[in-house]
């Protein structure tokens, strides 16, 4: 498998590129970012930083959505504002520290796409979900986005 790595002016579609942020909005994720960034202790266990990173997506993008665990998955975005909707995206997350299970552009083979690939199938053929678009895997300050 050869992974190709697009930068996010290529990945994002184009009807998203030609909408200008307003002003407030786009400070008000710069200071959400911060936010997260500095609230990460390494010294902390992975489920502490998630907690950040969970109050960072309801407060910038998901403010209608729920974003929760979901059986042993880390975190999900819901479809919908409560945990009986549909998962929307799934969210792998790894300790900043932990490079050992993190994926990277050059090798995908590692506990984090393991837990993620599980989590998915789970979704797709147990739970019948069809509405997945995202399968994510983040330590933070790296992310990785498929689409599902």
């Amino acid at each position: 498998m050869k992974v190709i790595a697009n930068p996010p002016g290529k990945s994002i579609s184009k009807a998203y590129l030609k909408l200008k942020p307003l002003r407030a909005d786009f400070d008000f994720f710069i200071n959400e970012l911060k936010n997260i960034l500095n609230s990460i202790n390494l010294n902390e266990s992975e489920e502490h930083n998630k907690g950040f990173l969970s109050n960072f997506l309801r407060n910038t993008f998901y403010k209608n959505n729920c974003v929760n665990t979901k059986d042993r998955a880390d975190l999900v975005i819901y479809s919908g504002a409560d945990s009986k909707s549909k998962a929307g995206a799934l969210i792998e997350v790894k300790h900043p520290l932990k490079n050992s299970e993190m994926i990277t552009k050059t090798n995908l083979n590692a506990k984090a796409m393991h837990e993620a690939m599980l989590y998915y199938f789970r979704e797709r053929i147990e739970e019948k979900n069809d509405e997945i678009k995202h399968v994510v895997i983040t330590n933070i300050y790296e992310w990785f986005i498929f689409d599902a």
